[in-house]
């Protein structure tokens, strides 16, 4: 066998050169500018969200930032939770457990007629009163704001029914602390509800 033939045809050779694929152009698109903002426009990140928040990522976007809330907190608010959360607890125990002495603690010595009522309404409060404990431990501002909004309401119905007592007759010195007691909730609660959906300030 000769050399002829066995070597390669240099006309295939050429062929099969000019068959192959172009080496392909390996585009930096994390060092373009421009094209890391237009990628980031169409995601819809890094503007500022209604809460002012400047996300640099669509996850954080979606989830939250809880960390800049923590920086942000209203000074004294999960005292207030926490006292908010006693109190609910307390008087939902109580008229479950205690309802006549409740019900004359309220209404100043008026007679008792059904317990169940008082006991329906302690078990609504323990309900709520979880909700309170559950949103002592979360840095969530919309779980935080519907709270408050929930008590600002809750004494605010409270103390329309209590001031509505007047109409049977004069209140009595509990009735009417009560009553402020309620009013001063309603103030507290929603003041800082207003503070947890504020939005920062620029610097």
């Amino acid at each position: 066998m000769t050399e002829a033939s066995v070597s390669p045809c240099p006309s295939a050779e050429g062929s099969m050169a000019a068959k192959q694929p172009p080496p392909l152009m390996k585009k930096h698109s994390q060092t373009d500018l421009v094209s890391r903002l237009k990628t980031r426009k169409i995601l819809g990140v890094g503007g500022e969200d209604d809460d002012g928040e400047v996300h640099r990522s669509k996850i954080s976007q979606v989830l939250g930032n809880e960390i800049k809330f923590a920086v942000r907190e209203p000074l004294g608010l999960r005292v207030w939770q926490f006292l908010s959360a006693v109190l609910f607890s307390g008087v939902a125990i109580l008229a479950l457990a205690l309802p006549d002495q409740l019900y004359d603690a309220v209404f100043d010595g008026a007679e008792v007629t059904s317990k169940t009522p008082i006991r329906l309404y302690g078990g609504a409060l323990l309900s709520i009163s979880l909700i309170m404990w559950n949103a002592l431990y979360t840095a969530e501002k919309v779980i935080i704001r519907w709270t408050l909004l929930t008590e600002a309401c809750y004494f605010g119905v409270q103390s329309l029914v209590t001031a509505s007592l007047a109409e049977t007759g004069p209140l009595s010195l509990g009735t009417l602390l009560l009553l402020a007691s309620r009013l001063l909730f309603v103030a507290i609660s929603v003041y800082y509800y207003y503070q947890v959906g504020r939005k920062p300030k620029k610097v």
